[in-house]
């Protein structure tokens, strides 16, 4: 198994994702759906392993073997994988995932307008929320490389690993990746106040440390953009406010209702002609949304979401909705991601 070869093959062929096995052959994702590579045999447990130790060096070899996991950027081709390595049933196994050595820009990726207003923020935070798979870092990147070619800033960024490479264009870009640069989230959002930054990224805001320090360097007068794995906005700012203590929940109310630019939360779908396309839900921090944050009427945003869609805001049954009108994604199809599908049926389609 040349596992080089099947890297280049993912690139070829669009794929997501490359995922190797013991006992199976490889398998790519394209459009979603996992797929078998023709012509490929299964992989044998010693060849799984040289393959994957041929990607790396001593140190990673060392963290690998001591920790049993190991997330990794590497560069072939012109493209960029995110690999993570792991034991399962004490075999090796790889999931690779792709990564385009060219940033699409906003408009490519159908990002709404409203964003930009966002993105031309000097302070708030963003949210980018979203299961894994959706498309988080792409978009994440297009938002920074938007800010990026438009402002002179300094930027920084905090990734496991680095995916997207950025060249400083009209502003800096100072990438530093979990392991090799920092050795938390944590640590290096502490120590960035000091780096003078006009925007900060989080690759994944995952435990209450980078949660509060995340809120802090935006409530301290920058701009900072984050992801996290949740579904929709009101389940977002649930999720931040209960990873913290009962006695300090108030006040994260109180500084979310402050600092809050917006959350944006994606899915993909596979579209009519082939590829994917993202629907997103858009929650902007109104004067309303922030009452009911610092009330703790989470439940209600959503309603407030459906309704103000002269404001920019729209719900992602709204933005699926959508994506049928415009002939884009299958009605059965949008049903799947719906909270409420039988809208679609009373939705009279063009």
């Amino acid at each position: 198994m040349n596992i080089k070869n099947l890297l280049k093959k993912a690139t070829i062929q669009n794929a997501s994702d490359l995922h190797l096995v013991v006992n199976l052959p490889p398998v790519l994702r394209i459009d979603g759906e996992l797929q078998y590579i023709d012509g490929q045999k299964i992989i044998a447990k010693k060849e799984m392993e040289q393959a994957v130790f041929s990607l790396l060096n001593q140190s990673q070899k060392n963290i690998f073997i001591s920790k049993r996991e190991l997330d990794f950027g590497y560069e072939q081709n012109n493209f960029r994988f995110r690999i993570n390595i792991h034991y399962e049933k004490n075999n090796i196994g790889l999931v690779a995932r792709v990564i385009n050595d060219k940033i699409p820009t906003l408009e490519y990726i159908g990002m709404p307008k409203i964003i930009y207003n966002l993105l031309n923020l000097k302070q708030g935070l963003i949210l980018l929320t979203g299961p894994t798979g959706c498309g988080k870092s792409t978009s994440l990147a297009s938002m920074i490389e938007y800010i990026n070619n438009n402002h002179f800033y300094n930027i920084i960024t905090f990734e496991d690993p680095i995916e997207y490479l950025f060249k400083s264009k009209k502003g800096i870009i100072i990438q530093r990746q979990l392991g090799s640069d920092i050795l938390s989230f944590q640590e290096g959002l502490k120590h960035a106040l000091r780096q003078d930054p006009n925007v900060v990224m989080v690759g994944e805001m995952r435990d209450l440390e980078t949660i509060a320090t995340t809120i802090t360097l935006a409530e301290t007068g920058h701009l900072v953009l984050a992801t996290l794995h949740t579904y929709s906005a009101a389940q977002t700012i649930d999720r931040i406010i209960d990873i913290f203590p009962p006695h300090q929940q108030n006040q994260i109310r109180m500084q979310l209702s402050m600092t809050l630019a917006g959350v944006i939360s994606q899915r993909l779908l596979p579209k009519i002609n082939g590829g994917r396309i993202a629907a997103r839900e858009i929650m902007l921090n109104t004067p309303a949304v922030s009452n009911l944050i610092r009330e703790n009427k989470i439940t209600q945003i959503k309603t407030v979401v459906e309704t103000n869609s002269k404001e920019g805001m729209i719900s992602m049954d709204q933005s699926l909705q959508k994506l049928c009108k415009e002939k884009l994604v299958e009605k059965d199809v949008a049903k799947n991601y719906m909270t409420n599908p039988e809208l679609l049926d009373k939705f009279k389609l063009l």
